[in-house]
């Protein structure tokens, strides 16, 4: 029997006894992975104020540089994507002021939209009654749900929980529809 080449990794993993018990497929899928197979839509859900204080590019934003850096493997992605008529919004729920992170943040902006991406800002004042998952979500075609954790002071855990449990993935769509419906589009969004 003749298996195809990609298996050969998962095959010796097997035999050498080290496969991981429980995983399904070649091993982690990456954001990016489930974009490239999303067939109508992703949505990503930010709730905090800060994600990453040590990313070179907000340091130099801090220090008065351009803060911009090398995002050409997300818009491309983003822009193939879109290109195959998968419509990809991302709601920020934010704490006004807001903080220099999101400050930072809404100045690159401009390239996930020149990129396709449909943004959104919702200041938490608007938010107060609905009710927020404990964290950050990226949802794929209505029905594939990931969480990504962060530690306390924004940096990714590179922790992520997948769902296809329908209650959570309907939570889910409500919650980021409800949002979105209050949010202001990125070009009329003025951050205080």
């Amino acid at each position: 029997m003749c298996l195809p080449s990609r298996m050969k990794s998962i095959i010796s993993e097997a035999a050498a006894g080290t496969y991981e018990v429980g995983r399904v497929g070649h091993g982690p899928v990456s954001i990016r992975d489930m974009i490239r197979g999303a067939r109508h839509s992703a949505v990503h859900l930010e709730t905090r104020d800060t994600y990453d204080p040590a990313h070179p590019a907000f340091q130099d934003f801090l220090n008065g540089g351009s803060g911009r850096y090398d995002r050409s493997g997300w818009t491309e992605t983003v822009r193939a994507a879109v290109g195959r008529g998968v419509r990809i919004r991302r709601a920020r729920v934010v704490s006004e002021p807001i903080s220099d992170y999101i400050r930072w943040e809404h100045m690159i902006t401009d390239e996930n939209i020149a990129a396709g991406e449909e943004v959104r800002w919702l200041p938490r004042r608007r938010a107060f009654d609905l009710l927020l998952p404990g964290s950050d979500f990226w949802m794929f075609d209505g029905r594939v749900v990931c969480f990504n954790f962060n530690a306390g002071a924004g940096e990714d855990t590179g922790e992520e929980e997948f769902s296809i449990e329908p209650a959570l993935v309907t939570r889910c769509v409500a919650t980021f529809e409800q949002i979105w419906e209050r949010a202001i589009p990125h070009d009329r969004y003025q951050p205080r």
